[in-house]
């Protein structure tokens, strides 16, 4: 009976110790892993989310789809594009990206890199991984059919990496589908390729660098890396693969038991950035976190909901900014809208959510696993450059169809504290625009332009029948303001500018339009009312007086009498104006159906409409 009360006693306290070190480490893993303890949430209701814009942010939109035109996108016309990744190295942006002609896991696949010297303006796609050939009668333990007459599938979650001796070499990956509902990167595809990118532009052999063991006995197209004739280029891949945090990013394309990888339990789509205490911030889809003491060789817990994110099945990027604080990147939704940044002071408790791209164009194209939105966002990761300019950059693609990237000024901030006085030509060159959120398409540009008589303008140009170029200065919260612009249209017989009012949630009480038919219109409830009409080639000054507290406001043009306005929607007070060359949409919304399988392309997607052409002299706010 004793013997038998010891080792119930014995059970009851190993027991009780093992609880207590579950409970030990369950409080180690929340003190120690990242947090949102912001109030912000965002709305899905709206494509900004009703989320406060990171002051200054630049999105530019650097390859736009076109089937009909493709002259003007990638040479080819083909509509999925997706999976961007950055480096800046020999004082230039990289940028690669996978392309199926359609759909995803539906082949032909490539990989085209593009480079530029500002993040403005880019090199037309260039292929760097080309299509491969599926040798016929390849097969995938466990998946029913075989290989015959398919290309394989680029899949990759690295994209980069500059090596000790300053070399960049460009990774891809070339998996398997053998129909569209399967997966490329289930660790059975072909293998993982690398190239080196040279400082004079141009590029290096081809080479396997890591085979799959279902690709490793068939011949392949490239040699295996250890078959070059350059030791430093064999030393530096060899450099690479000793990195455990670098090989990470390999898991979900490598064999399930790749020594190389150290967590090898299929969380997608890692990235990290260290604390000042060596320690490394993991993090995966879904907001999933984890912390390693030791560089990603072992793992502090296993990965797990970063508490209080908000965070679906796209990616999500952190990292070290300029200023010594760190920044995360992700649609905060169960939804791929907004992109919004989260700013921390030290890398663990994150306080606050501004918006970074808060538009969702029309997918022109169907595809396969084709989602709506700004997604799948990557920076620079740490070793791959940095920036003089000491921005956040971003590259993502929205609605799987376009590439983006975005500049994010540092400090990131939602406010200014003086009063908008814009005089756009006045403004020192390459800082006219700097506190200025700009939407800049490929066919719709926001840019400062000089026109002919030497003089700046900001410039909205539209020939995009599906999108519209937009700009917007956040401003200081005023119930009681002034604001004067001058806008010269170059055209009154097509084209819209409208001029919003907005508060801090991108609510807009009023709006001013430069509408098609050459009149000048201000809405009021569910109409529009005319104040004047307007001529091509010619400047108008409009100057607005508003008080939130009565919800009204006079308008003048040039110098003709005051009009008396109601606002045609409540706000608690105005911070931001914005200039758009088009309607607000409101699709997609949470209803949307989304991977429609039977979703055909829009009509007229390669219609290019008569270009319309608005100037901006100048903005100018007051409070009174």
């Amino acid at each position: 009976m004793i013997a038998f009360q010891n080792i119930k006693t014995n059970i009851v306290t190993a027991t009780t110790i093992l609880l207590s070190c579950i409970a030990v480490n369950s409080t180690q893993a929340q003190q120690d892993t990242i947090r949102y303890t912001g109030k912000t949430l965002s709305n899905v209701d709206y494509h900004h989310g009703q989320l406060s814009p990171a002051v200054g942010v630049h999105a530019t939109q650097i390859m736009r789809a076109s089937r009909e035109h493709p002259e003007k996108a990638d040479g080819f016309g083909w509509t999925y594009n997706h999976q961007s990744m950055m480096a800046y190295w020999n004082n230039t942006f990289y940028l690669h990206y996978l392309s199926d002609p359609s759909g995803e896991h539906i082949p032909p696949s490539q990989t085209f890199i593009m480079t530029s010297k500002d993040g403005v303006n880019w090199t037309k796609p260039a292929v760097l991984f080309p299509i491969y050939h599926v040798p016929d009668g390849f097969k995938k333990e466990g998946v029913e059919g075989v290989a015959k007459n398919i290309d394989a599938i680029m899949h990759q979650r690295m994209g980069f990496y500059v090596s000790s001796d300053n070399r960049l070499l460009a990774t891809g990956y070339y998996g398997v589908a053998l129909d569209k509902k399967d997966d490329p990167n289930d660790g059975k595809g072909i293998g993982r390729v690398i190239r080196e990118i040279y400082k004079d532009g141009t590029y290096g052999p081809i080479y396997f660098i890591r085979y799959n063991k279902t690709g490793n006995p068939i011949p392949t197209t490239f040699p295996f890396y250890t078959k070059s004739k350059d030791k430093k280029f064999i030393k530096v891949c060899n450099e690479l693969m000793s990195k455990p945090l670098l090989m990470q990013q390999w898991v979900e394309e490598a064999d399930r038991d790749d020594v190389l990888i150290p967590l090898k339990k299929q969380y997608k789509a890692f990235n990290y950035y260290h604390l000042p205490n060596g320690n490394v911030v993991g993090l995966w889809k879904f907001a999933l976190t984890s912390l390693s003491k030791d560089n990603g060789k072992t793992w502090e817990y296993m990965p797990l909901r970063a508490p209080g994110f908000v965070n679906s099945n796209a990616k999500i990027w952190g990292q070290k900014t300029s200023d010594n604080r760190y920044a995360t990147v992700y649609n905060p939704s169960e939804y791929r809208w907004p992109l919004a940044i989260s700013t921390s002071d030290d890398g663990l408790n994150y306080k606050d959510l501004l918006l970074v791209h808060g538009e969702v164009s029309p997918m022109r194209y169907g595809g396969n696993y084709k989602s709506a939105g700004p997604q799948y966002v990557r920076g620079i990761l740490e070793g791959n450059g940095t920036p003089p300019d000491g921005k956040l950059w971003v590259s993502y693609s929205v609605n799987k169809e376009d590439i983006w990237v975005a500049s994010v000024p540092v400090p990131v901030t939602s406010e200014v504290k003086e009063n908008a006085n814009d005089f756009f030509n006045d403004l020192p060159n390459g800082e006219e625009l700097k506190l200025w959120n700009t939407y800049d398409l490929s066919w719709a540009s926001t840019k400062i332009e000089k026109k002919t008589d030497g003089k700046k303008w900001l410039t909205l140009r539209d020939q995009d029948f599906f999108d519209y170029s937009r700009a917007e200065r956040v401003i200081p919260f005023a119930q009681k303001m002034e604001a004067t612009f001058t806008v010269k249209p170059e055209q009154n017989n097509h084209g819209l500018l409208q001029v919003e009012f907005q508060n801090k949630q991108g609510l807009p009480a009023i709006r001013i339009v430069f509408d098609s038919d050459g009149e000048i219109k201000v809405k009021h409830g569910a109409r529009h009312g005319g104040i004047g009409k307007y001529e091509a080639g010619k400047d108008y000054t409009i100057t607005v007086k508003l008080d939130v507290t009565s919800r009204s406001y006079t308008v003048k043009v040039n110098d003709g009498k005051e009009t008396n306005k109601i606002f045609y929607a409540p706000v608690d007070g105005i911070s931001r104006i914005m200039f758009r060359t088009g309607d607000q949409r409101y699709t997609p919304n949470a209803d949307t159906e989304p991977d429609t399988p039977d979703f055909t392309d829009l009509p007229d997607t390669g219609k290019l409409i008569p270009e319309a052409v608005f100037n901006i002299q100048s903005l100018v706010t007051k409070k009174l």
